[in-house]
């Protein structure tokens, strides 16, 4: 099967990542650039095997990726996940606008 078009079973659900308030905190402290999970923990409520757990939702919805350097891994934020994210948001967005858009157009008297 093409990279492009994936099934439900082998697409990694960015949806479901981004659900969780520590991993959006995440990619955002990651937007900055790469950060060790010892850094990104510091700044978290949670512990670092916490932390971890996060990450690696993140690494399999694609939406970071890791380096190692020596001991640490450095993790950085993979936006493309997110340009898909924000396609289907957009594609909502049109389709609610133009329903409201209708709605209000009831609303007002001729």
């Amino acid at each position: 099967m093409s990279d492009l078009i994936k099934t439900p079973e082998e697409a990694p659900d960015a949806f479901a990542a981004l659900a969780s308030p520590v991993r959006r905190q995440l990619l955002m402290a990651l937007r900055a650039g790469p950060r060790s999970a010892s850094d990104l923990a510091r700044g978290l409520p949670i512990g670092r095997p916490a932390v971890s757990e996060h990450l690696q939702a993140l690494l399999s919805a694609g939406l970071a990726r890791v380096e190692r350097r020596g001991r640490e891994r450095y993790y950085y934020m993979d936006p493309r996940p997110l340009a898909e994210v924000g396609a289907w948001l957009n594609t909502m967005l049109v389709n609610w606008t133009r329903r409201l858009n209708d709605i209000n157009a009831l609303d007002k008297p001729p």
